[in-house]
């Protein structure tokens, strides 16, 4: 999305409780509609990136309500437990839909997610099958490493620095704080020791989020070894000059043997950037849609 791009969109925020004794920020608008339209953002987004907010101000404008919820510490506030978030844990979105549909009673739901979240809404769809909520029917991710461990080696690459150093430093304030909050659980002392993305992955992702090790985190995380079980309409679309992701982040032949998964692999696009289609709304934006419609 071009840095430059300025949305303007007002969201109410609500904040739930989850079933671990957590929180979850969730910001909302309401246009009165039975149709509703959730985001989930990319790693360290959040509701207010504009790559969320202009596809909610695309859908609100047609007479959807919007739920744009924020990933565990990325609404403005640490949480509370010692878990962030991470590309594999679905837990999160699914108690975000169930509220959602005690909330209202909403005739149809369809999912968006942007890079991570893109991930975090493919593997839900496809561990859970033909048991996701009946209103759900379409689903669109966009610039999503379905392979994690292709992805990490991606974000290697000597011109992803900028890329990398702005996550690292992201994420070294939240670690800063976990230790604070867990000081038996998190070595801060380790965040000197990372030399490629893998080894954040290896000393923080991996073991605050649960996972035996790396190689587990990256096997059981990524969406493509789950993606076979979905059971709606889903639109996965990785731009070919997405300098995040390489060729093994978007499963080809799985998408081409699937009754329900559809790649779409344009020139252009880059990491959730792709082109202003009009002076209000990003070629993006008028896809997902249309896809949904």
């Amino acid at each position: 999305m071009p840095a430059f791009r300025r949305i303007q969109f007002y969201y109410e925020r609500e904040r739930i409780a989850t079933k671990d004794g957590d929180f979850l920020d969730l910001d909302w608008a309401d246009s009165g509609s039975r149709k509703l339209l959730i985001l989930t953002h990319g790693l360290e987004g959040s509701s207010g990136r504009p790559y969320m907010m202009g596809m909610a101000k695309r859908f609100f404008k047609e007479g959807w309500d919007i739920l744009a919820w924020n990933c565990r510490s990325c609404s403005g506030e640490m949480n509370r437990k010692p878990r962030l978030y991470n590309h594999g844990e679905i837990g999160d979105i699914g108690e975000v839909i169930n509220h959602a549909l005690r909330t209202k009673d909403y005739q149809r739901i369809v999912l968006v997610g942007f890079s991570m979240g893109g991930s975090i809404t493919l593997k839900y769809l496809g561990v859970n099958g033909k048991e996701i909520p009946g209103p759900i029917d379409r689903a669109v991710a966009f610039s999503s490493p379905c392979d994690l461990r292709e992805g990490a080696a991606a974000l290697e690459k000597w011109d992803n620095a900028v890329y990398r150093r702005r996550f690292l430093k992201s994420l070294r304030t939240k670690i800063e704080e976990k230790a604070r909050q867990f000081e038996q659980l998190v070595d801060l002392d380790k965040f000197n020791q990372i030399r490629r993305w893998r080894d954040f992955d290896t000393h923080f992702s991996a073991p605050i989020n649960g996972y035996h090790d790396v190689d587990d985190f990256y096997e059981k995380a990524s969406a493509k070894n789950f993606m076979a079980g979905i059971t709606i309409p889903s639109l996965l679309v990785n731009a070919q000059n997405d300098p995040l992701l390489n060729e093994a982040c978007s499963p080809t032949d799985l998408c081409s043997n699937h009754q329900y998964l559809h790649l779409e692999k344009p020139v252009t696009g880059g990491h959730v950037g792709f082109m202003v289609a009009n002076r209000v709304h990003t070629w993006s934006e008028d896809r997902a849609f249309q896809f949904c419609s």
